[in-house]
């Protein structure tokens, strides 16, 4: 990139303040001379106008998804060759928005897990829609499509979901031993993140029930009811998400909601006539050329791809666990879901291997 488009770029990344309105809107256009004047043009008239879809986007992990942004003048204008565009997302937390891309004409530059991901999309006149590519678990959430022409910084967001599951967890040491950092890290090591409040609501109104409080990304602790119960917050209370609110992230500890999507490999499982100790396990699917599945990938298989299997099987984590899509007799309780034997010391079980594509 030339030094001056360059920096150019750079400084799109620190934000740009609004112009005082009074009833006028105005262009403010580099010279393209490089004399360092400026070109100033006043009232033309015309109002700049971003649009992005009311509803969200739907994707999941591993596909590619493009969220549509457009921008246009009323009346209409013929617009500048050098309009500036800027996508950022913004964080569960409220805190400063995430750079995405930054892009003057043709030219643009991607930032963070973005890089190699993110491109604009400019198929018709006035489109400035994101394309982003190998979508990942982080990428679920709000985004901001800012467009800047001269002096006018007008913008609009548009959301995107990621199909997938929300699943309560605990690690081996049991209930409410999990600061915020933890919570993090063992729904990393499980294939998934924290779930944001949007999604356990989400998981709520497909039903899920869970009385253990857990974290979230936003740093509050909630957890999801459908039957009210002395035990959950009392009989009085509606159904719905209990909140605990935000907690001290290093001190209060809780359990986890941790989220995870598709999958890009297949989860299957391998028995032997003796069983398997957990070592054992794992080496069985090291030789199958796959490795020893995680929780988050057992709920995606469950949930995406239909996972049935009456037979209990290792984990990563060291939990025996199996998933249940057709509950019938021996195989639990009459609803369907991920059957849990904890985490045994002894004991000698099948396992679930997952493979990639």
């Amino acid at each position: 990139l030339p030094l001056l488009l360059e920096a150019t770029l750079l400084q799109l990344v620190s934000g740009f303040h609004r112009p005082f309105y009074n009833g006028f809107y105005y262009n403010h256009i580099m010279n393209d001379k490089g004399n360092g004047q400026e070109t100033v043009d006043y009232f033309n008239g015309a109002k700049l106008v971003v649009e992005t879809p009311k509803d969200p986007v739907y994707s999941s992990n591993g596909a590619n998804v493009t969220l549509p942004c457009r921008y246009y003048y009323e009346p209409d204008l013929e617009a500048k060759p050098k309009i500036r565009i800027k996508w950022s997302k913004l964080r569960d937390d409220y805190t400063k928005d995430q750079d995405v891309l930054v892009a003057i004409g043709k030219t643009y530059v991607a930032f963070g897990d973005f890089q190699g991901r993110a491109h604009l999309h400019q198929a018709s006149r006035r489109e400035a829609s994101l394309v982003v590519s190998d979508v990942r678990l982080q990428d679920d959430g709000k985004y901001r499509c800012e467009v800047i022409d001269g002096l006018e910084d007008e913008s609009n967001v548009v959301e995107l979901r990621l199909q997938g599951i929300v699943f309560p967890y605990q690690p081996p040491l049991g209930q409410y031993k999990l600061n915020f950092h933890e919570a993090e890290r063992v729904c990393q090591e499980q294939g998934a993140i924290l779930a944001t409040f949007n999604q356990l609501f989400q998981a709520w109104s497909e039903g899920l029930d869970w009385c253990n409080a857990g974290w979230l990304a936003d740093g509050t602790v909630q957890y999801p009811i459908r039957l009210p119960r002395k035990k959950c917050g009392g009989l009085h209370l509606a159904p719905g998400i209990r909140s605990y609110g935000p907690r001290h992230r290093h001190l209060h500890r809780f359990d986890a909601f941790c989220f995870s999507s598709g999958l890009r490999g297949e989860v299957f499982f391998l028995d032997h006539p003796a069983g398997m100790t957990l070592e054992e396990a794992k080496q069985s699917c090291q030789n199958a050329e796959a490795e020893i599945a995680r929780v988050g990938q057992l709920y995606s298989a469950w949930k995406f791809l239909g996972l049935d299997r009456c037979d209990a099987g290792w984990l990563a984590d060291g939990s025996v666990r199996y998933p249940i899509v057709k509950p019938r007799a021996n195989c639990g309780p009459a609803e369907p879901g991920i059957r849990s034997f904890g985490f045994p010391s002894k004991g000698r079980f099948g396992v679930f291997c997952y493979k990639e594509r």
